[in-house]
């Protein structure tokens, strides 16, 4: 049997570069043999031709410190790894992972921001190039560079890599990001050429609501980069930007976020004999010298992933809409631009719309506010010309095409998805195929906002790293996809952006507003948390740690004496489904139970941080106060009934998973929790805190026949209700679009926002059974929970020391469970009938009786409880059905405003809304279910 490693290392995705003298690195192991241990592991480092070695004691495997010296910028080493298990045997070696030093030594950043000379009102795309000599045979050759603004850059007239759109977006005056990149193959001895294209994005965008809308970083976007030629012989020779570069415009002639790009063929950089202008004695004689700008924050190495086209969608359908417009629809909700191959006189311009929906079949624009979301492109009218917008990205499904020169064909038009290029860790698959869809939803939202940074939506004139949003999303993220090295960058940003320990509403602060509000700012404690959680990365809370009291201090001192937060500005329950369009935060449950409960949990999570990193006088002060928090928020908002003050599915939720409520009180608690939501019809109540943690509440307080129920409710508003309108990303409001297939009437409305999809994490922990039990998935929990009329569900998730795998099946009255346990971890196994173990790693099956169905009564008639028609979907739908034949307005006023309660009878909730007639009908066509039902039961009995 054979027990080989796999080396990982804290580098950008798909990169051997790391960012720091002493990165850290791990192993997963693969193995045959079951219940396998690790005892010891050596770690063989290659260096300048010498050899190194380190030995580690137990089952260490991830997160481990840098054991050697320290490495020099642009070392070059060489790392592998074998390991011994417990059973006495030692593995085979791992391959050997090239790790390469990205970081630039102190004070070799020397680079001018340059930019140009002239630039205009508004911000205006630039090409820059410079020429140089190469005098000899090259060994290494690296190109460091960054921009305020996005960039590439060509060598010898080749992209020096793949990525689009780099930097990203960090807070430039604090902190800029540089690419360091291998170039040694684009040079050639002689004369060579650097050729830089540049736009503003982020830096040149005019952030803002409205009126107040301004440009938060530069008017225009400016860029540096210093390229290292290591020679043969042992000479150095540096290529910096300065004054002596050259600088023009050229064929993209604007370039935004929000507005789009326009791109003009004829202006092509190219001079009489065919040179390009990052090619070697191109004719830039017209060119003007470039200007030195204000200089860079000097740029740390990148530790977050790169942003790539990762996929392409063709055309699915080409809609001649009512207006006489061609729309093609890619039939999926996604994030990237367009790329076409077009041929017509030069002159000719192309226009392309973007938006997410249509509605009364035309381009639904509204939803953009002032994004124009436009792109033109200008041919040269030289035969076929292929063109892809550069430095501008959309959300959409659908595009509009205007100016196509000839016969449109939809094979000339491609949509390109970009986003960053984090490795994919997580997948879930249910015999539901409208949760199934739900699931792939929640992954394409997150795929179209994870880029750079964790975005609200990606489409409208926003685009913002609200902080609420991923604190709340952050669980989900980190099992579909490893977002460890992303959410880490936007942490330093985090830490950054505070004001005296306020976290801003959004990161970067681009609305510059530093305010406290609960569940937005709690990012700062939360999500280092998560990431502590999934990766066992301490390494991460250690460094947020000053970031994390400081916020926690804030609200402490609002807090006082009382230990309550009350009467400030707070976003609330952000999107509960009762707040009117205009007004979201105004929610069921009161913005101050919201408030005064993340007051507990932001403080109880300093206190357990204090005490991961052994700061212990520190952990017992805000422990003290979390639990003077805790006793104030029972007090004031939960009667000794078990009530809270606002009585409302959020409230309920937010006492029993943030364990504010005592273990004993928690039950009441769920009780309550769950005649709310049958009373609401098993409609969700809840908004953006409410939302990740209702289902957790429900299946805690032994409730999981409610939250199946809530979780396939398919009437507005639900989870699965988007999907029946044809979603493919999660929406930002329960119903961004009405059932009559209009657009939400709010001026506030995303059909890509992820925050609502955190009930993926529900889906995988508690639905399939998949869940850490230590940080890290050192210790796995399997706790499936099979759902009634679901025949199977499982769950696979790369964890950081291998495969992990977690599901279910039923047939014949059985339930199997099956799992599979990566080496070197444990997992604690709680099966559906009770029984409770642990075991090593491996394939592991268990079989456990089948629970009975949840029983309905065969008879229903008008004298049975609204509480019973809701729990019997049969008899609901024979009644709306009738109620919508008769009256469709009637039908839809008792299916969202009655009451499931069981103290009132069908007939009498049934007088508002039907007359005798219609009355008469249902009382047949129940009768008549009754009946069949009855007959059913005999037939079964018989048998």
């Amino acid at each position: 049997m054979s027990t080989v490693p796999h080396l990982t290392i804290d580098a950008p995705y798909r990169s051997d570069v790391v960012a720091a003298p002493e990165p850290r690195f791990g192993w997963r192991t693969e193995t045959d043999t079951p219940d396998w241990r690790q005892a010891s592991a050596e770690i063989e480092l290659t260096r300048g031709g010498g050899l190194e070695t380190h030995r580690v004691d137990g089952p260490a495997s991830t997160q481990l410190a840098w054991p050697f010296a320290p490495l020099a910028p642009r070392e070059e080493v060489s790392l592998r790894v074998r390991v011994t298990g417990e059973d006495g045997t030692t593995g085979e070696w791992s391959a050997p992972r090239r790790v390469v030093a990205g970081f630039l030594g102190e004070g070799e950043w020397q680079a001018a921001a340059i930019g140009l000379a002239s630039p205009s009102e508004t911000a205006r795309p630039a090409y820059l190039r410079t020429e140089f000599e190469v005098t000899g045979p090259v060994s290494r050759a690296t190109l460091y560079a960054t921009a305020v603004g996005v960039y590439q850059v060509a060598i010898g007239g080749a992209d020096v890599d793949d990525q689009v759109m780099k930097p990203g977006w960090t807070p430039y005056p604090q902190r800029t990001i540089h690419e360091t990149t291998d170039v040694t193959a684009l040079l050639a001895e002689g004369r060579n050429a650097i050729g830089v294209r540049l736009a503003g994005a982020w830096a040149t965008e005019r952030f803002g609501f409205r009126e107040n809308a301004r440009p938060l970083y530069a008017d225009q976007p400016r860029f540096a980069g210093q390229l290292l030629v290591e020679y043969a012989d042992g000479a150095a020779q540096w290529v910096t930007t300065d004054a002596s570069w050259q600088a023009a415009t050229g064929p993209i002639t604007a370039s935004g976020l929000y507005a789009g790009e326009d791109h003009d063929a004829r202006l092509a950089l190219v001079d009489d004999a065919g040179r390009g202008f990052a090619e070697a004695g191109f004719d830039a004689s017209e060119w003007m010298p470039a200007a030195e700008a204000d200089a860079i924050h000097p740029p740390e190495a990148r530790v977050s992933p790169f942003v790539r086209r990762l996929d392409e969608l063709a055309v699915r359908e080409v809609i001649a809409t009512p207006a006489g417009k061609t729309v093609l629809d890619f039939g999926q909700n996604l994030v990237g631009r367009l790329r076409i191959r077009v041929e017509g006189p030069a002159g000719t311009v192309v226009t392309l719309r973007h938006a997410e929906v249509l509605e009364h079949g035309e381009l639904g624009t509204r939803p953009l506010r002032a994004a124009a979301a436009t792109d033109h492109y200008t041919l040269s009218g030289d035969g076929v010309e292929e063109w892809e917008p550069e430095f501008t990205f959309h959300g959409f499904r659908y595009a509009e095409v205007d100016g196509w020169p000839g016969e449109f064909d939809p094979a000339a038009v491609t949509a390109v998805v970009i986003h960053s290029d984090m490795e994919r860790t997580g997948w879930f698959e249910a015999s539901h195929p409208l949760v199934n869809q739900l699931h792939e939803n929640i992954v394409w939202g997150l795929r179209g906002n994870f880029l750079y940074l964790p975005t609200d939506c990606p489409q409208r004139d926003e685009r913002l790293g609200w902080t609420g949003d991923i604190q709340v999303f952050a669980p989900t993220a980190s099992f579909l996809y490893d977002v460890r090295g992303f959410l880490d960058s936007w942490l330093r940003d985090l830490a950054l952006e505070q004001e005296d320990g306020v976290v801003p509403f959004v990161v970067p602060n681009a609305l510059g507003v530093a305010r406290p509000a609960a569940a937005w700012g709690d990012a700062a404690t939360i999500v280092p948390w998560v990431l502590h959680e999934r990766y066992a990365d301490a390494a991460t809370v250690a460094r947020q740690y000053d970031s994390m009291k400081a916020w926690a201090d804030v609200l402490i001192d609002l807090a006082g004496p009382r230990r309550l937060w009350e009467g400030m500005f707070q976003f609330g329950d952000w999107l509960d489904p009762d707040a009117p369009p205009e007004q979201a935060a105004k929610a069921k449950t009161d913005a101050d139970i919201v408030a005064s409960a993340y007051l507990f949990r932001s403080v109880d999570a300093v206190a357990r941080a204090a005490a991961l990193l052994g700061d212990e006088s520190t952990a017992h002060a805000y422990a003290t106060i979390a639990e003077e928090v805790r006793q104030a928020f029972l007090a004031e908002y939960v009667t000794p009934a078990g009530r809270m003050m606002s009585d409302a599915q959020t409230a309920y939720a937010m006492a029993i998973m943030f364990d504010i409520a005592p273990a004993e009180q928690q039950e009441v608690l769920g009780a309550r929790l769950a005649e709310l939501t049958r009373l609401s019809g098993y409609r969700i109540g809840t908004g953006f805190v409410g939302t990740p943690i209702i289902q957790d509440a429900l299946t805690r307080t032994g409730h999981l026949e409610t939250a199946r129920r809530l979780l396939v409710q398919t009437e507005n508003p639900s989870w699965l209700y988007p999907v029946t309108m044809g979603a493919t990303t999660i929406w930002e409001r329960w119903d961004s679009m009405l059932p009559d297939g209009t657009i939400n009437p709010g001026e506030m409305t995303s059909f890509n926002h992820y925050a609502l999809g955190a009930i993926g994490d529900w889906l995988h922990r508690v639905v399939a059974g998949l869940a850490p039990d230590a940080p890290g998935y050192a210790r796995l929990r399997i706790e499936p929970h099979p759902l009634a009329e679901f025949d199977f569900a499982s769950a696979e998730h790369l964890t950081p020391y291998g495969t992990a795998r977690a599901g279910w099946s039923r047939e014949g009255g059985v339930v199997r469970v099956t799992a599979t346990v990566p080496p070197n971890t444990t997992a604690v196994v709680v099966l559906p009938d009770g029984r409770s173990f642990e075991v090593g790693s491996g394939a592991h099956e268990w079989e456990t009786a089948d629970a009975a169905p949840p029983a309905s009564s065969s008879r229903i008639g008008m004298d049975s409880t609204l509480a019973a028609v809701i729990d019997d979907l049969d008899a609901y739908r024979a009644i709306g059905t009738a109620l919508e034949a008769a009256n469709p307005e009637a039908a839809h006023a008792f299916r969202t405003t009655t009451r499931w309660s069981d103290r009132r009878e069908l007939g009498e909730a049934l007088f508002m809304f039907a007359g005798p007639d219609v009355q008469q009908t249902i009382a047949e066509r129940l009768a008549d279910l009754s009946a069949r039902r009855e007959a059913g039961a005999t037939i079964a009995a018989d048998a």
